[in-house]
């Protein structure tokens, strides 16, 4: 009966772990754009040129070598909440005292500080990442970690909003400094979620020692058949679409939007159509399977970041960022879901923290490499054909798409 399958349903949605892993998105989400989104316009605000505000991608890098530590919280433990748990109280506080600094620091009077500051940000944040998605993956079972990663995708876009939108409209009525005091606050929650929630029940297949720990999951990745081939379909598939994000802020600045404006239409408003595309993608995913989402919502992708061209060509008219950011938001959620399910699913459960982190350890190097040029090419190019060329470099990923379908079917 069609209430047998439904209540079922409805029961997941509603269970303690979905809540875990929204709450756990949401303290991984913030963090991330305050070293990206919001520190590139206090930086702006205190007169950095482009080339400077690129150059900030830098700080990035833990996020694509996290996989180089992430055999320590595979291998060792506290004497304290469990594997993942104690781990993960230690990070989160030991983070929260690096965005204090950090806004504490001055991008014109302390450069210095902020710059180490929004490095132990980002180390600590990757450290943070490594354990919570070691936690979802033995915390959830197979069927429910399609549902969990998006609860997880909404719950850290939320952070996400918070840290950027919410970070640029504080920011038009208060000091940047005040603001990042603010953010470290609102890591209380992620907090209060690790100390509440249970340790996952899983066996833990230890490594003989240390060394073994680090080369075990790596064997087991590199003897696949086509492990190289989907090393570089992770690299280049969101590379397009991490470029043209990472300068968005100083593109909506030098069209004419105030920062409110920025974090009501950009931030608020665009969080509600990666939601939606999210869930979307999902369900899509369920009835064509996640290659062929990967291809579709590919595609969508690099479209939507083309239309950004037509964005600095209208100026500052609400409508139409409204309608860039909807469309946008709504293909890059439905990616962003399709993309985490595929690492997800080829993800070995005997080696959760470091294999995992190795693959979104890979996803993360275009968000900071790639990136960190991108001011300079928006200076020489102009805007219209900077997004334009964006678009064009996600063509190779989605061309891979079609490779790793024929590898599947062998």
């Amino acid at each position: 009966m069609l209430t047998d399958k439904v209540f079922p349903f409805i029961k997941t949605i509603l269970s303690p772990r979905m809540l875990v892993a929204l709450a756990m998105g949401f303290s991984c989400g913030l963090p991330l754009l305050l070293t990206i989104g919001l520190l590139q316009a206090w930086m702006k605000e205190t007169g950095a040129d482009l080339t400077a505000i690129g150059l900030m991608a830098l700080v990035g890098l833990p996020y694509t070598v996290k996989f180089l530590w992430a055999p320590l919280f595979d291998f060792y433990s506290l004497p304290f909440l469990g594997r993942r748990r104690g781990w993960l109280l230690v990070i989160q506080l030991t983070l929260v005292l690096a965005i204090i600094v950090m806004g504490l620091s001055d991008p014109a009077g302390t450069p210095v500080l902020l710059v180490i500051s929004a490095i132990a940000v980002t180390f600590f944040s990757a450290s943070q990442d490594i354990i919570v998605d070691a936690y979802r993956r033995e915390d959830l079972s197979d069927k429910e970690l399609g549902l969990g990663s998006a609860f997880y995708i909404n719950g850290y876009r939320l952070g996400m909003l918070l840290a950027s939108g919410g970070g640029m409209i504080m920011a038009d009525y208060m000091s940047f400094n005040t603001v990042y005091l603010i953010m470290a606050a609102c890591m209380v929650p992620g907090i209060m979620t690790t100390v509440m929630c249970k340790e996952p029940k899983v066996v833990h297949m230890r490594s003989s020692n240390f060394y073994n720990a680090v080369l075990d999951p790596l064997k087991d990745y590199f003897t696949r058949r086509g492990a190289i081939l989907i090393i570089l379909f992770i690299l280049l598939y969101k590379v397009g679409d991490s470029m043209a994000t990472f300068m968005t802020t100083p593109f909506y600045l030098d069209v004419g939007f105030t920062k409110t404006e920025i974090g009501a239409v950009v931030k608020l408003f665009g969080f509600w159509a990666i939601a939606a595309g999210t869930i979307i993608g999902g369900i899509l995913m369920l009835r064509i399977g996640i290659i062929k989402a990967l291809f579709i919502f590919g595609f969508f992708q690099a479209l939507s970041t083309a239309c950004f061209a037509a964005l600095s060509f209208s100026g500052p008219s609400l409508w139409v960022l409204a309608s860039v950011i909807s469309f946008e938001n709504f293909t890059g959620g439905m990616g962003t879901a399709a993309y985490t399910a595929y690492m997800a699913s080829i993800t070995n459960k005997r080696f959760t923290a470091t294999q995992y982190a190795l693959l979104s350890s890979l996803m993360g190097i275009p968000r900071v490499i790639m990136s960190a040029p991108t001011g300079f090419m928006a200076e020489i190019t102009g805007w219209p054909m900077f997004f334009l060329l964006c678009s064009l470099i996600a063509i190779p990923g989605i061309i891979l798409i079609k490779y790793i379908e024929r590898l599947q079917q062998h």
